[in-house]
């Protein structure tokens, strides 16, 4: 009887340790959850990012479009891009003070109101 019940402990300890085993394989080793879990994550991202490139698509194909289409937006669009400008159109530029903080003048006039 005694026989019996020591067999019978190390067939169950044999069987604890060989499941022990596959455990720790199939959650830590090669391909396992771990390795799954990841790659799940990953691919999250990937879709966020091309979900983010289909947005930026849509919105490029819209501007394209649209200076197809649209001369006012494409010359607007040149003007402010291109600093192009009529043939009988003058610019005139003027220069900041420079207050030793990185702002204009009218940003400090506007402090001190």
């Amino acid at each position: 009887m005694r026989y019996l019940r020591k067999n019978h402990l190390i067939y169950i300890f044999a069987f604890s340790s060989v499941a022990l085993l596959l455990a720790v394989c199939l959650i830590f080793g090669r391909q396992g959850l771990l390795d799954l879990y990841k790659m799940q994550k990953e691919n999250e991202r990937s879709l966020a990012v091309i979900k983010e490139l289909k947005e930026k698509n849509k919105l490029l194909a819209a501007e394209i479009r649209r200076l197809r289409e649209d001369r006012r937006y494409l010359e607007s669009v040149a003007r402010k891009e291109l600093g192009l400008i009529k043939d009988n159109e003058i610019i005139y530029r003027f220069k900041r003070e420079w207050n030793g903080r990185g702002q204009g003048s009218e940003n400090r006039n506007e402090k001190q109101q």
